[in-house]
């Protein structure tokens, strides 16, 4: 089948969402390149974080006690958090002010330790993050879950997503529009689906000047049940 044009998938999402003016104001720009490097380390360290609390778990009560969670750890300080020995971050877990997960506290060090060697060969994981090409968006979710702790799946994109980093997503709704125009069949998650879904985006971004970000929005609003009504990145 062959991929349809960026002008039927924008129409389409218009048509769904209450015309052009209602697209454009559900739709989200990436961060440019300087503004990321400006982000500091310890903030993508919290955000990874936050996202790996989020997977398969209430969103809201995860933002409810994120205070906490910035004052059990140091304010995600990657220095303070790497010279924590074993014992003290077992007992951080099952600290009552977070959420009680020894698994997933255990992967605040660890990505801690990622984003430090890291810095150490680039300069600030900033940096690496906001120099990774778009055109290979899935390198860079493929290196954090390789380097990092419990970052596979949509944890690194959907952390990427909320940091400004220019990325698709891989929803549900996105997910079904790849399998409905036969572009992926099997897993989403094979290098084989992502190379395909990449080389989509890519082609799009060219043809229409869109951001990844914005495409994979104006995908998912034309597909699925995203008919006139506000959304969030949860949705797609």
């Amino acid at each position: 089948m062959k991929p349809e044009r960026y002008d039927i998938i924008f129409e389409r999402a218009c048509e769904r969402k209450g015309g052009e003016a209602a697209v454009e104001s559900l739709l989200v720009k990436p961060l440019s390149s300087d503004q990321l490097q400006s982000i500091p380390d310890d903030r993508f360290l919290a955000e990874l974080t936050r996202k790996v609390f989020q997977s398969g778990f209430v969103w809201k009560v995860v933002e409810q006690k994120w205070p906490d969670f910035e004052e059990v750890f140091w304010s995600f300080d990657i220095e303070k958090l790497l010279m924590m020995p074993d014992d003290m971050l077992e007992r951080k877990a099952t600290d009552p002010k977070i959420i009680r997960h020894l698994k997933k506290v255990w992967s605040i060090r660890e990505n801690a330790l990622m984003i430090h060697d890291v810095r150490q060969r680039e300069g600030s994981f900033a940096e690496f993050v906001a120099v990774w090409p778009e055109d290979n968006i899935i390198g860079l979710w493929a290196y954090l879950k390789k380097h990092g702790s419990r970052l596979g799946g949509n944890t690194g994109p959907y952390a990427l997503r909320a940091l400004g980093k220019d990325t698709f997503l891989m929803t549900r709704d996105v997910e079904g529009y790849f399998r409905a125009m036969k572009i992926i069949e099997g897993s989403a998650g094979s290098q084989k689906s992502q190379k395909a879904i990449q080389l989509f985006f890519n082609r799009l971004r060219e043809s229409s000047g869109r951001s990844l970000t914005e495409l994979s929005r104006i995908l998912a609003f034309g597909v699925g049940d995203n008919r006139v009504q506000a959304l969030t990145d949860t949705a797609h």
